[in-house]
């Protein structure tokens, strides 16, 4: 009689394998990053606002976590979201030199590692959904940095396919002519929709594409719910100009902001509907924040830095500290941390939670703070963080709870023909988080300790860089 104990062995272990690797990639929590674009740190009911109601982005704060010093890498968006994907200061990565645009000829690099290419590694389903801004060359679109699909505008949403000309109006009067107008949309810009690599839709109805990403992220859910998943849901507004459907919107220009934000926490409203929806709640991160501070020269439709000094395009607090809220496995319910962290921080702690190493040889900036996100830790590891300016241009250095910042004179000379030397501003954020108390001349071995801190760190930074993708 044939023995077929070996065979039945060799099968029930295959069987017992696959079902360990199955239950291994359910059990692997989502990870979904929602990134708004120019948003205040005031823009938010749970940070302070009075005009604008986000009750469903506050219920992030009640069932999670709300973040009170976390920090954008520059104030503008390019170089913001560089920061974001790959935890680097945006000068190690080549991507710290201004924004880019529809004439620009680089890109990040996709030999860096992403968040994306990280969960790709381990199986995870990933997509982006909105405003990538980091290169619109088909080799530096996002699926050629670790996301599967990728549905957006690959600029910001004040940009014209190809050259960027014939753009209407700008500042707050035109933004009114725009708002009164909203099929303006269609007839008065060229801004691209992309899928995947192709432009689909020219010019994008901007009125309803703040619903069509969120719709497509929802879809993705429902067709990942079964497998872990990243997405990647990167709103192209509230930056300039704004639009929202017809059916939502307010016709007094006065209220375009207002009505624009609300109409995102509608949005992100129905996204965790829909992860609820699939019960996917209790193994999901969602992770809510904004590129960098508001736009605030247009006023009625730029947001709040609340407490903080200044905006976009600044080194001040208003310009680089935004809301954060995280929700997920793990993290306390209705707690605040007001410890130093930032997007540069994500993916690493990322890679911790999934138990996962990140590439040796890419050196990073960013650290493991899964003790600040889970509420075990009283103390962030990240003591220290540089500013740069929106130009890539060293500015600053925050300490523990000093801040400095080195400000370059707008005349480089003097009548004389003197070279003007920088004004040193040195802030304690402890006692003054508007930054409206200069302590530089009171403690100058601290601006001495931190001038050099900042040079130093720069320098290697400076040295290490690693180039951005160029096209040929």
């Amino acid at each position: 009689m044939r023995n077929y104990f070996p065979t039945m062995f060799f099968s029930l272990l295959l069987s017992l394998l696959f079902l360990n690797s199955t239950v291994g990639e359910v059990s692997k929590p989502n990870f979904i990053i929602i990134f708004a674009d120019d948003q205040g740190y005031g823009d938010l009911s749970c940070f302070g606002s009075k005009t604008i109601r986000t009750p469903n982005i506050d219920l992030l704060a009640t069932q999670g976590r709300k973040f009170t010093s976390f920090m954008v890498a520059s104030p503008v968006c390019t170089p913001s979201r560089a920061a974001l994907m790959t935890a680097c200061y945006p000068k190690r990565v080549g991507m710290h030199q201004h924004v880019l645009f529809p004439s620009s000829t680089k890109g990040l690099h996709p030999e860096e590692h992403t968040i994306a290419d990280h969960l790709k590694l381990q199986g995870y389903a990933t997509a982006c959904f909105g405003k990538w801004h980091l290169g619109h060359h088909p080799e530096v679109l996002p699926t050629s940095n670790g996301f599967d699909t990728y549905m957006g505008i690959p600029y910001s949403n004040d940009m014209n396919h190809p050259d960027n000309k014939g753009k209407p109006r700008g500042g707050t009067t035109g933004m009114d002519i725009l708002w009164n107008d909203p099929e303006s949309t269609l007839t008065l810009w060229k801004t691209p929709l992309f899928e995947n690599e192709e432009i689909i839709e020219l010019p994008v109805d901007q009125r309803t594409v703040t619903r069509r990403y969120t719709q497509k992220a929802i879809a993705f859910i429902e067709a990942h719910q079964d497998s872990p998943f990243f997405i990647y849901l990167p709103h192209s507004m509230p930056h300039i100009p704004l639009y929202v459907p017809d059916d939502i919107r307010d016709p007094d220009p006065k209220n375009a902001y207002i009505n624009t934000i609300e109409h995102i926490d509608t949005e992100v409203g129905r996204l965790l509907d829909a992860v609820d929806q699939f019960n996917l709640s209790d193994n999901t991160y969602v992770i809510y924040t904004t590129d960098n501070g508001p736009w605030l020269q247009f006023k009625h439709h730029g947001g709040s830095a609340g407490p903080l000094r200044a905006g976009k395009g600044t080194t001040f607090e208003g310009g680089q500290r935004v809301p954060c809220l995280i929700r997920g496995p793990g993290i306390p319910a209705g707690t605040v941390c007001d410890q130093l962290t930032g997007t540069i921080d994500v993916l690493p702690t990322i890679a911790a939670i999934t138990g996962t190493a990140l590439p040796e040889d890419k050196k990073i900036d960013g650290m493991d703070v899964t003790g600040l996100w889970e509420g075990t830790a009283d103390q962030s590891p990240r003591n220290e963080f540089i500013h740069y300016t929106s130009v890539g241009k060293l500015e600053g250095l925050r300490q523990g709870d000093w801040k400095l910042l080195v400000k370059q004179a707008s005349s480089r000379r003097n009548q004389q023909g003197e070279k003007k030397p920088p004004q040193m501003m040195l802030f304690d954020l402890k006692n003054d988080l508007s930054e409206q108390n200069n302590l530089a001349g009171q403690y100058p071995e601290i601006v001495q300790k931190l001038r050099k801190r900042m040079e130093t760190l720069d320098q290697e930074i400076t040295i290490n860089a690693r180039n951005p993708w160029i096209k040929n």
